[in-house]
C-alpha cells in the first residue's frame, strides 16, 4: 500500500518473472488481485464501525500486457449505498500507461 484516505487506496506490485504466463506477460489474475485488494481497501476506508464487506461482482477490462517494471493500482468508491458498495480501479504500468481497469461491486455486511 502506498496510499490510503477516505475512499481512495493506491497499491504498488512488482512484475516478477515468476508472474508471467507462457506469452512472457504478466498473468491476468495477478493484475485484478492488485486491483481487487485495492478497492477493497478504498471501500473500508468508507465502512462503520459495525460493518463488512465481499465481494459480489467484479468486471475487468485488460488494456495492455506488461513483462516487466511497477504496476500501481488506484482505486475509488463510486458509491456506497445501504446494502451495496460500488468502486473502481485502473493499474497503470510505471510508464503510466493504462493496464487494466476493473470495477467491483461489493455486498455490505452488518456484524452482529
Amino acid at each position: 500500500m502506498i496510499d490510503f484516505k477516505d475512499g481512495y487506496a493506491q497499491f504498488r506490485m512488482s512484475v516478477r518473472p515468476e508472474y508471467l504466463q507462457g506469452a512472457k506477460t504478466m498473468q491476468g489474475g495477478l493484475i485484478v488481485a492488485l486491483a481487487d485488494e485495492a478497492i477493497a481497501h478504498a471501500m473500508m476506508s468508507q465502512l462503520s464501525p459495525d460493518e463488512g464487506l465481499t465481494t459480489i461482482e467484479l468486471k475487468s477490462n485488460f488494456l495492455a500486457g506488461v513483462s516487466s517494471g511497477e504496476l500501481t493500482a488506484t482505486a475509488t468508491v463510486f458509491k456506497k449505498g445501504q446494502s451495496l458498495i460500488i468502486g473502481d480501479c485502473l493499474v497503470t504500468d510505471d510508464k503510466e500507461k493504462n493496464i487494466c481497469r476493473v470495477s467491483a461491486t461489493f455486498l455490505l455486511l452488518k456484524k452482529k
